[in-house]
C-alpha cells in the first residue's frame, strides 16, 4: 500500500472525528477488525461497537476538535500523536463506567496505531492520556 493511500485513510479517520461522524469512522474498518483503547475494558470488533465508541466521545465532548501533531507512515500502518480539545458537557464513558459531565474544558494528547490491509483498517489501538484527562476534569488530583 502506498504512503499516500495510508495518509488518505488516516486523514479520513481524523475528519470523521473532527466532524463528529461515527459512521464515517466505522466505515474505515475491514469486515474483521479489532479496536483497542486503553480506556476500554475489552477490545471492540463490530461496526456497531466502533460507532458507539466514537459517539461516546462526541457525546462527552460535543465541541471536540482534533488535530494531528505528528504522524509516521509505514508499509501497512500509520501511527500518530493527536491533540483534542473540548468541553465535557455530556456523560463520559471510560473504563466501563459512566462519569457525569464536569463542564470543564480540556486539551488532551494521545496516540494511536492503525494497521491497514486492502484499504481497510484491521487493527486500531488508541492510547489517550486518560490520567491527564481525568486531572483536567477535576476527577484526579493534579500533580
Amino acid at each position: 500500500m502506498s504512503k499516500q493511500e495510508l495518509e488518505r485513510i488516516d486523514d479520513l479517520g481524523m475528519a470523521a472525528w473532527d466532524n463528529h461522524t461515527p459512521d464515517a469512522f466505522a466505515d474505515l474498518f475491514a469486515d474483521e477488525f479489532v479496536l483497542r483503547d486503553t480506556t476500554l475494558p475489552e477490545p471492540l470488533d463490530t461496526v456497531y461497537e466502533a460507532v458507539a465508541y466514537a459517539q461516546s466521545w462526541f457525546t462527552a465532548f460535543p465541541d471536540m476538535h482534533v488535530r494531528t501533531a505528528n504522524r509516521v507512515v509505514g508499509e501497512d500502518s500509520v501511527a500518530a500523536e493527536i491533540e483534542f480539545t473540548g468541553t465535557n458537557t455530556g456523560p463520559l464513558v471510560m473504563g466501563g463506567m459512566e462519569l457525569p459531565p464536569t463542564g470543564r474544558s480540556v486539551v488532551v494528547r494521545g496516540s494511536y496505531f492503525a494497521r491497514v490491509k486492502d484499504g481497510k483498517v484491521t487493527e486500531f489501538s488508541s492510547h489517550p492520556d486518560a490520567a491527564g484527562l481525568m486531572m483536567q476534569l477535576g476527577l484526579l488530583p493534579a500533580g
